[in-house]
């Protein structure tokens, strides 16, 4: 019996902590995902999900962005307890002795492990070689642990605190929660294709460290933005739909970073709902119908008439646009879906909202 619960503790041991590195040292690829993390986060996000989905909106995404936190330290904290039972059961395989004058039970040895492991003293301490080995692996793992979360969370919160400052900047150009149409309509009003091209240049770099953060830091996916009517997926998917519009409809000559903008995104929607979602080998099948129907496309073409971005109704034109929105938007919604985010649609619903206007107390439609 010692010796099986050796083997298995052993194998146990090994796991976890190949987890540890996995998780919080090793930069991810898109196809590795740590089994027991994904495993933990995905069983609690489920039931976690559901109760907020029966909450008032406000509260819904109050409860929804304690999950990330909360996610992070569950993780943290199980593997942790998983290592000191590891210990504690090779304790009780080797009989350690605890200076007893016999071997130590089950639970004192537990007791000694988790001890052993936060660097806390106990009136107990090995007699024989393989538990002083077992007493310095065991407190070699604490510091390890410590010193990995000191240098994780830093590096976590830096790379969210990164991609809220973009999130907010969006909200002057394309209002919260932004869409594509008004972005449109102000960048058309304020410099036409150019003033586009320009200002989509600048949400390359952000799109590439997007997907470079969320894939090695997955856990930043369940955190929530400021505002209840921000996001981080809807502030790529806007971006997206813009770049997709200026290359469907734009003049190619102006608007090189627009189709560079658009191949980065894409990238970006499509490996980070491999990762979230893990549908593996799903392919888009077509657009999401409901976010900008034939319609929908009129009433944007209205919109821009008069600015700089007016562009007549043209079948190829529109015909090009469904197949970029092929391309990405099925990506966005799996990634709605799964992590409990709203997507907006191509047009405002009602009025545009700005959170910077918000301090006065009003909120208004902006004349570009």
């Amino acid at each position: 019996m010692h010796v099986v619960v050796g083997i298995l503790c052993c194998a146990l041991l090994v796991v976890l902590l190949v987890e540890y590195f996995v998780v919080f040292l090793l930069p991810r690829r898109v196809k590795r995902d740590p089994a027991v993390a994904r495993g933990l986060l995905r069983s609690m996000w489920i039931p976690w999900r559901a109760a907020a989905s029966r909450l008032p909106p406000v509260a819904a995404d109050t409860m929804l962005g304690v999950y990330g936190p909360l996610g992070l330290l569950t993780v943290l904290g199980t593997l942790s307890l998983g290592v000191v039972l590891s210990f504690a059961g090779l304790h009780w395989a080797f009989s350690t002795d605890l200076g007893g004058g016999h071997a130590a039970g089950f639970w004192q040895d537990l007791y000694y492990s988790a001890g052993t492991f936060v660097s806390a003293s106990t009136p107990e301490a090995p007699h024989d070689a393989i538990g002083k080995i077992l007493q310095i692996a065991g407190a070699t793992g604490g510091f390890a642990v410590l010193f990995i979360a000191i240098g994780y969370l830093p590096a976590l919160f830096q790379a969210f605190s990164g991609r809220e400052t973009a999130v907010s900047r969006l909200d002057a150009r394309a209002g919260s929660p932004p869409c594509a149409a008004t972005l449109l309509e102000r960048s058309g009003l304020h410099g036409g294709w150019h003033e586009l091209n320009d200002y989509l240049r600048e949400w390359e770099p952000w799109a590439a460290e997007l997907m470079e953060t969320h894939l090695s830091y997955p856990i930043l996916g369940y955190f929530r933005s400021q505002h209840i009517n921000q996001n981080w997926l809807a502030a790529l998917t806007t971006v997206v739909d813009a770049s997709a519009y200026a290359v469907a409809y734009g003049p190619p000559e102006s608007l090189g970073a627009a189709e560079l903008v658009f191949r980065v995104g894409r990238h970006t929607l499509a490996d980070l709902a491999f990762a979230f979602t893990r549908r593996r080998g799903a392919e888009p099948t077509g657009p999401s119908e409901g976010r900008l129907t034939p319609e929908g496309l009129r009433q944007l073409h209205e919109r821009l008439e008069g600015s700089g971005l007016h562009s007549e109704p043209d079948p190829e034109a529109a015909q090009r646009l469904n197949e970029l929105r092929t391309s990405y938007e099925p990506f966005a919604v799996g990634i709605a879906n799964q992590l409990a985010l709203k997507l907006p649609g191509w047009l405002p619903d009602g009025e545009v909202r700005e959170n910077w206007r918000a301090s006065t107390g009003h909120h208004h439609r902006i004349v570009p």
